[in-house]
This record gives C-alpha cells, sequence and structure tokens, in this order.
C-alpha cells in the first residue's frame, strides 16, 4: 500500500475548476484530465493515466467520473476520490436542479425553445450514436450484435429488456468474439487495502440485489427510486449517452418524470460542463413522488454515482489480473457492441419520436448535428442555437 502524494482539499480545488469548464462529454474529459493532472501538475505519468482510463472503459459507469476518483484516490486516498468526484460533479448538479426549479415554474410542454432542447437531444444521441459505433462495432460480428441489441429494445422496451440485451451482449461476446492484445503490467499504484476492495465489492453486490426486494417489501416510492438510479448507474457501459434509455426505463412509465421533461432536461444537460450524469439531479428535483426539489435531486446523484465509486475503489487493487483475462474481455467487447444497440434504438424511441414533428423540427435537428460533429462547435453553444431555433419555430 503506497502513501497518499496530496491531501482531498488540494483534489477538491482542482477539481472544482474542471468542474466548472470541462464541457464536451467524456471523451474531452479525458482530455481534459490529461492536460491537467499529467502534463501540468504532473500527479501521474502516461502510462499510469492510460491505465486509469482502460479501467474505467472496462467498468460500468461514469467513465470520465471514475477516472477523476481514481485519480483522487491516487492523490488522497478515499477521501481523495470523495473530493474529486464533489468538485467535479456538483457545479452542473446544481445547475441542472436550478433548471428543474425554472421549468417547474414555467412549464415543461409549451414553450417553443424547451421543444428545441428536445430536438437537440436528436443530434446529440445520433452523435453519441456514431461515434461509438465506428470504436466499439468495428467488424461484422459486433455490428450484428447491436442490431440484435437494438431489436430487443424496440420490441422490449422496459428496463428488464436493457438488463436481457446486456447479458446476452456479453455472453455472445465471450463465446464468440476474440480478446484484444493486452499490453504489459500496469504501473499504477493505489493506497488502497485488498480489505477495502473486497468490502465496495460486497457492498456493490448487497446493494444491486437487495434494494429491488427492499423496494418491493416497503412499498416505499423513495426506496423505488433510490433502487431505480442505483440500478442505471450500475449497468451503464460505453459512456454517459447510454443512460439515457436506463434512465427513462425508470421513471416515465411509472410517471414519476413526464416524458416531455424528460427530454427537455437531457437536452439541457449538454450545455453544462461536467459528467452527463448529473443529469440525475434534474430529474430527482423535477419528479413528481417524494422528496423530489433539491433533496430529491442530492438523492439520485448520490444513488447514481455510488456504484460507480464502489466499482473503482473494488477494481483498483485487482485491474492487473483483470485486464489481463481474455474472457473478461471478450464478454466486454460484446457489452460494447450490445449498448450500441441501445442507443440507436432509444435514437428512434423516445428521442426521435417525442422530438421530430414535422420538417421544421428534422430541419433543425440536421443543422444542430452538423454544428456538433462538422464545425465541432461546443455543445453549450449548439443546445443554446437549438433552443432558441425551437423558439422561433413555434413562433412561425
Amino acid at each position: 500500500m503506497t502513501t497518499p502524494a496530496g491531501n482531498a482539499l488540494e483534489v477538491l480545488g482542482a477539481f472544482l475548476r474542471l468542474g466548472l469548464t470541462s464541457f464536451g462529454g467524456p471523451i474531452a474529459h479525458l482530455g481534459y484530465f490529461r492536460d491537467e493532472f499529467v502534463a501540468r501538475r504532473k500527479w501521474l505519468d502516461e502510462r499510469t493515466y492510460a491505465d486509469l482510463v482502460a479501467l474505467c472503459q472496462f467498468l460500468p459507469g461514469p467513465a470520465s467520473s471514475q477516472a477523476g476518483m481514481a485519480i483522487g484516490i491516487s492523490r488522497a486516498g478515499l477521501p481523495g476520490a470523495l473530493a474529486a468526484w464533489l468538485g467535479f460533479t456538483l457545479p452542473s448538479a446544481l445547475a441542472l436542479i436550478a433548471l428543474a426549479y425554472g421549468l417547474a415554474h414555467f412549464g415543461a410542454g409549451g414553450a417553443g425553445w424547451l421543444h428545441g432542447l428536445k430536438v437537440v437531444a436528436v443530434a446529440v444521441v445520433a452523435q453519441a450514436v456514431w461515434g461509438m459505433a465506428r470504436s466499439l462495432t468495428p467488424d461484422r460480428p459486433r455490428v450484428s450484435l447491436a442490431i440484435l441489441a437494438a431489436l430487443v429494445m424496440l420490441a422490449w422496451p422496459t428496463a428488464l429488456g436493457q438488463v436481457a440485451a446486456i447479458v446476452a451482449g456479453g455472453i455472445a461476446g465471450r463465446l464468440w468474439l476474440a480478446a484484444p492484445a493486452v499490453a504489459g503490467p500496469s504501473t499504477a499504484a493505489f493506497p488502497i487495502r485488498h480489505g477495502w476492495a473486497i468490502a465496495a465489492w460486497i457492498a456493490f453486490f448487497a446493494l444491486l440485489v437487495g434494494l429491488p426486494f427492499a423496494a418491493k417489501l416497503t412499498a416505499d416510492p423513495t426506496v423505488a427510486v433510490i433502487d431505480g438510479f442505483y440500478r442505471a448507474g450500475s449497468l451503464v457501459f460505453g459512456g454517459g449517452h447510454v443512460v439515457l434509455p436506463l434512465l427513462r426505463a425508470e421513471v416515465v412509465p411509472p410517471g414519476w418524470v413526464s416524458n416531455d421533461a424528460f427530454l427537455a432536461g437531457y437536452g439541457a444537460a449538454q450545455a453544462v460542463p461536467g459528467p452527463l450524469f448529473t443529469f440525475a439531479a434534474y430529474l430527482g428535483a423535477v419528479m413528481t413522488v417524494p422528496p423530489g426539489g433539491w433533496l430529491g435531486g442530492l438523492m439520485c446523484l448520490v444513488a447514481i454515482f455510488l456504484p460507480a465509486f464502489l466499482l473503482v475503489v473494488g477494481a483498483l487493487p485487482f485491474w492487473d489480473r483483470l485486464r489481463a483475462s481474455a474472457a473478461a474481455q471478450s464478454a466486454l467487447a460484446g457489452v460494447n457492441a450490445a449498448v450500441v444497440g441501445l442507443l440507436l434504438a432509444a435514437l428512434y424511441d423516445p428521442v426521435w419520436t417525442s422530438a421530430i414533428r414535422g420538417p421544421g423540427d428534422f430541419g433543425l435537428a440536421l443543422a444542430a448535428l452538423g454544428l456538433l460533429v462538422f464545425w465541432r462547435a461546443p455543445p453549450w453553444l449548439v443546445v443554446a442555437l437549438t433552443a432558441a431555433g425551437g423558439g422561433a419555430l413555434a413562433a412561425l
């Protein structure tokens, strides 16, 4: 076990600055982290950082946030992980909770600019599908897995259907996909005892299995909400955008959040810095079931990020063994292909079917996609322009 080189307050300050300025999604976040902690602060070397990124891509959950937690651990132990998460997450979470209060005051269904936020979600998800497909489905077997997963989701659009598609993708990957080549042993060292890592794994699975039973036994909507957000945070492979279908299946069918409010918030989440998982804070604040408001927002925020924290703490001491396992790498390749299919299905329903009502909406979405993909415009600017465009279309 190594000794931390810094302290939690130092980590909090570094990540708070990134939480206020890191636009552009998880891939961009990882670039910001490299510039800040490898090139400028020199907390990590290139090889260690590459190992961290590989680990966080391997685990379910928000990759950039998990990389931040791991950097915090390397600098200041477990308190450093908490400090990194708080600094990187709270700015966007508070902004989205404020948006939820704004929507509660102005309404979520009528304003043209709110419809513009739903339209921009079409462009954002289409960009995510294209980018993920290029890297995660580079051959015919994985393209086929993605298509099959999309068909499963279109035919069985429930949380159980999503889990089935992910599990089936993992099994298919294990049986039919070749494992990628693995580099030599990791150079990373982290101040986490194996006992803490094992305790984190036990807690992760105990909550994943126990919360659904607790929700049924108590019939308490608060427990059901915690269960839904914890499960969504536990099953997201492939990046933050994949949380869209998982969360929608949890909050829209039972009537906790309207579909209009869900998509408007998802569109607005593209305009704030920090991790996309802070969308959970918006959903918790706008919910019709208790506690709602700022308390509900913070509760859902903690519930969706808790699996990421437990998985990082549990995996870091065992990463060398995990990364050397051909079976684990093959299964992960299959899971990643399946999540491309899940996001593709979500692009059609609910994103497209809820947002595109005519040629004007389609043209606005196409313009937003062009700005994102070809002009490399910053997401916050695209969101603002599309919201304005939605208002203009409504006024015609």
